[in-house]
């Protein structure tokens, strides 16, 4: 590594006890040695030289899925975490937080036979937690090329990417503001999800194929990003999105008003904020139900979320939603905030019920206010869930890296900007996805570079 700050942060990182308790009691329990054979030896191992299986075609990292299944049939773990790490070396993480009933899960042959499928992501947790615990060795660099590639976010696609290219021989340096890589996983996935681990066991994992780690340093401003990029022959941006879009209310300011992204941050950092008995969350995405799921463990007798639209709009994942409902968590559907309330603290959200009108600009139904058809919610907290701003002050200053609604613009085979030297993946280009579809943009933005820089040095 290059930088005695990189071994330290990693060495620290792996020296913290994650936290406990029922907030961050994990919705998927890992399996134990036992369960993982069974589990393991369900698997038909479709698939064959003509035709990909349907669960490695519907996972978007490509992972071969019967071949790191088959190999834990045959008690190879190691094997297994191997073969998940040569199409996602984010392998363990993506096991934790990766919607598998939309993905590999979803597709798996037994579900269409009426039977309960694989457990594809248990299993690649089991995999890859066994072999980062022991140390294996999961992927071998190529000879180093003496090129360098800066790397700017430690977030799923910057980390991933930076692995990838150090694959490749590349001298890569990863750039982030945070003391930890992760970047969203760390900090504003719930912890129900993740926590820390696996993070660190995956940076050693880039570490070893030869990333460092430049952690703690932000790169916010030209003069800033053209430091590190002086002596880069590539630069990829995996900056992510900003903070929480800036929706404000009457009342913002009283104690009790959150926006999403530091109320999980809070809760995983060991702060968890004391939400009393009755929580409203503003919003209808994945966070805004991560975040009323996490109300209820921190002891909220009522919560309550507040989406302006209806079920059929709501852009959360269905499955998730009909949990959250089961673990107690009501909808007000086609409700909008107008303004919060109270004297020292919040005390009540004053709502206003919704109409859809005309489809707007994302192809859904706008809604519109039903003036007089006000209601109040008592409420001791209220989370504003409502997404993410874009980074446009910074990004639009980089010459000729064009944005489409504050987005960077890419070759999407390739990753490339209109800036031939600048590549870009993950949020920063998709407004937001799933870690899982971070890794594969990442790994075409590497492969992107590196056929970029072999045609440049031919």
């Amino acid at each position: 590594m290059r930088s005695g700050t990189t071994g330290a942060t990693l060495e620290a990182m792996a020296t913290v006890a994650e936290h406990s308790g029922p907030v961050f009691d994990e919705l998927t329990s890992p399996l134990t040695p036992a369960e993982a054979f069974v589990a393991a030896d369900r698997c038909l191992e479709c698939g064959g030289p003509y035709a990909a299986a349907p669960c490695v075609d519907a996972c978007p990292a490509a992972v071969d899925v019967p071949a790191f299944v088959a190999a834990l049939a045959r008690d190879e773990p190691e094997n297994a975490a191997r073969i998940v790490f040569a199409d996602n070396l984010l392998g363990g993480t993506c096991a934790r937080v990766c919607p598998v009933e939309l993905f590999c899960e979803g597709a798996c042959v037994l579900q269409h036979e009426g039977r309960k499928p694989v457990e594809i992501g248990r299993l690649q947790r089991f995999a890859c937690d066994v072999a980062l615990s022991t140390g294996a060795s999961l992927r071998r660099s190529a000879p180093y090329n003496w090129l360098r590639i800066a790397v700017i976010g430690a977030g799923p696609a910057g980390l991933a990417c930076a692995g990838e290219l150090a694959a490749l021989g590349y001298d890569v340096t990863v750039y982030d503001e945070r003391i930890e890589p992760g970047g969203l996983v760390r900090y504003a996935i719930a912890p129900y999800r993740i926590q820390r681990e696996p993070l660190p066991a995956e940076a050693r994992v880039l570490a070893e194929l030869g990333v460092h780690f430049e952690l703690g340093i932000e790169i916010d401003s030209l003069e800033a990003l053209a430091a590190v990029a002086e002596d880069a022959d590539a630069v990829v941006l995996a900056v992510g999105l900003g903070p929480d879009a800036d929706v404000r209310y009457p009342g913002d300011d009283l104690p009790g008003v959150w926006e999403s992204l530091p109320f999980i941050e809070a809760i995983k950092t060991g702060e968890a904020p004391e939400v009393g008995d009755s929580v409203c969350v503003v919003g209808g995405g994945n966070t805004a139900v991560d975040v009323a799921r996490e109300a209820i463990r921190l002891g909220a007798g009522h919560v309550t979320m507040l989406y302006r639209r209806t079920a059929a709009e709501m852009p959360a994942y269905p499955h998730e939603v009909a949990e959250a409902i089961d673990e107690g968590v009501q909808i007000e559907w086609l409700t909008a905030p107008v303004r919060f309330i109270g004297d020292a603290r919040l005390q009540t959200v004053e709502c206003r019920r919704m109409r859809l009108g005309e489809p707007d600009a994302s192809g859904r139904a706008r809604p519109e206010e039903v003036p007089g058809t006000e209601v109040l919610i008592p409420a001791d907290t209220v989370v504003k869930a409502i997404g993410q701003s874009p980074r446009v002050a910074f990004l639009s200053q980089i010459d000729g890296v064009d944005l489409d609604h504050g987005l960077i613009k890419v070759d999407p085979l390739t990753g490339q900007t209109g800036n031939p030297r600048y590549f870009a993946a993950g949020d920063a280009t998709n407004g937001g996805a799933t870690v899982v579809e971070a890794v594969r943009a990442a790994k075409r933005a590497a492969q992107g570079v590196h056929e970029w820089l072999e045609r440049g040095w031919a």
